[in-house]
Formats: structure tokens, C-alpha cells, sequence
């Protein structure tokens, strides 16, 4: 097991090219005959721009990432993803937010969610779902099973009686979780994707767009060249996630209301093999 502190993944080369302006200027006529001006090199022509790396997106592969967590623009707390491959073709993944810092320290904000899944010929199926909510006004647990035989999700627990009925599946449903996963499994740049999301007994369309190039991305004291994805029938709510090439999870997540910042975890260390 490799331990990696996420160092900058960009570097900014600036080429500038001068073009020669001067000309000989003409004599008085009582002067020598006026030489014929000096003939200037062509302009050599500006550098080619070195070409983009090729996208690649990362395989799934076993990995534990550690975010800070801002709300509203301050610190509140730190998160954890880790991806677990339980044997076969069943995964896991895991995160846990908690706050440590004003309110949410107050309250002792404590949220763990977690999706096992399989993998199914590069697809991911959610077999089994959990979210536990822990804190001084809080104690709440649901559990939601994929039933990919009879066609149906289901969660039971903590959840509103007409979120406690079946849901009938489809194809290619994704939990809240595997949504990461699977963005960064899909993008590319310029690309479009649309998934079904099925989690805690509802159902939403989410669409997302990847930018048609990668851009500097600033994560505390770190640069990244990143691809911006985001989501774009979220309405007021928006959803803006920046991946970058050879890092198995999202560097940066930011959600934001009405136009303002609200949930933003930003990467700052992944241990992988």
C-alpha cells in the first residue's frame, strides 16, 4: 500500500514570439544615394503548442482519499472516500463526513454512507445501500437493497412511509455513491452523460457535462490540470466536480445553492496500491 501527497499535476509554459519592425528610412536627396533597406529575416512563426495528454480515465482500483470540508465558504470538517474490493466482482464504497469545526462541530455532525456493488462488464449495479446520520439531534439509519432479480429497490429504517414502497429498477441505476464512480469512469472532455439515480426512495434524473478541455484547478496550496464536470438539470442546485488525469477520485466537489457555495470538499491526500 502507497501513500501519495497530492503534489501540483501542472505546469504553465508561456512562449512569446517578437516580430521584427525595423526598417532603414529613406536619406535627404543631396545626400548618397539612400541604400536599399536591410531585409529583415521572416518572422519566425510562434511555437506549436505541445498537444494535450490523451484522457484516460482510472480503472476501478482499491483506494482511501481524505477531503477537507468547507460549508458556505468555511472549514467545517474533513471527509473520507475509500473503494474496498470485497472479492469477485463485489466492490465497496464508503464516505463519511464529519464536522469538527462551529455548528456542525456543535452538533457533532457525524454522516456515513456506503453502496456495495458489482462490476459488470465495466458497468457498476448497486446491490445494498446505507446512510447513518449521528449527532446531538440526529440518530437516524436506512438501508435500501437493489433486488436486480425481482427488478426492485426497496429501503427500510429511518425514511418517510411512501419512500418505504418499491421502486422498479432499471438498467444502469446508480446510488449517490457509484454517481462518483461512474463520472469518473464516463468523462472525457466535451462529453455528456445521464444517469438514473435511485437512492433513499427517489428517483432523479441526473445529467452531467464534461468541459471540452481540462483547466487549472486551485485546491488549497496545489494546481491541477482538471476536468471540469457538472451538472446541468440541477436547477438552482448545482453540482461541479473537477477530476484530473492518474487520481482515482474527484480532486474537487463542490455543491452550491442559488448561486452560492454551500457543501465544497477539496482533495488533499489518496492512498492506493
Amino acid at each position: 500500500m502507497k501513500t501519495t501527497t497530492l503534489l501540483s499535476t501542472s505546469l504553465l509554459l508561456s512562449l512569446a514570439v517578437l516580430p521584427g519592425v525595423g526598417w532603414g528610412q529613406a536619406q535627404p536627396p543631396a545626400a548618397s544615394p539612400t541604400p536599399a533597406p536591410a531585409v529583415q529575416p521572416p518572422a519566425e512563426p510562434a511555437a506549436p503548442m505541445l498537444p494535450a495528454l490523451a484522457w484516460e480515465p482510472p480503472p476501478l482500483q482499491p483506494f482511501s482519499a481524505t477531503y477537507q470540508a468547507f460549508y458556505k465558504g468555511k472549514e467545517a470538517g474533513d471527509a473520507s472516500m475509500q473503494v474496498t474490493h470485497t472479492g469477485g466482482s463485489q466492490w465497496r464504497v464508503d464516505m463519511q463526513v464529519v464536522g469538527r469545526r462551529g455548528f456542525a462541530s456543535v452538533l457533532g455532525l457525524n454522516i456515513e454512507q456506503s453502496t456495495v456493488f458489482e462490476e459488470r462488464s465495466g458497468t457498476y449495479a448497486p446491490l445494498s445501500q446505507s446512510t447513518v446520520r449521528k449527532g446531538l439531534f440526529l440518530g437516524k439509519k436506512a438501508v435500501g437493497t437493489y433486488n436486480w432479480q425481482a427488478g426492485t429497490a426497496q429501503w427500510t429504517g429511518d425514511v418517510k412511509k411512501e419512500r418505504a414502497q418499491p421502486i422498479p429498477l432499471q438498467p444502469g441505476d446508480q446510488s449517490a455513491l457509484l454517481l462518483n464512480l461512474a463520472i469518473m469512469r464516463d468523462a472525457r472532455p466535451g462529453a455528456a452523460m445521464h444517469y438514473r439515480y435511485v437512492d433513499m426512495g427517489k428517483v432523479r434524473q441526473h445529467d452531467y457535462q464534461a468541459a471540452p478541455q481540462t483547466e487549472n484547478v486551485e485546491v488549497g496550496d496545489l494546481s491541477y490540470n482538471a476536468l471540469r464536470v457538472y451538472r446541468t438539470n440541477g436547477g438552482n442546485n448545482e453540482t461541479i466536480l473537477w477530476i484530473a488525469n492518474g487520481v482515482p477520485t474527484p480532486v474537487r466537489i463542490l455543491q452550491r445553492e442559488d448561486g452560492e457555495d454551500r457543501v465544497d470538499l477539496r482533495l488533499i491526500e489518496y492512498q492506493g496500491v
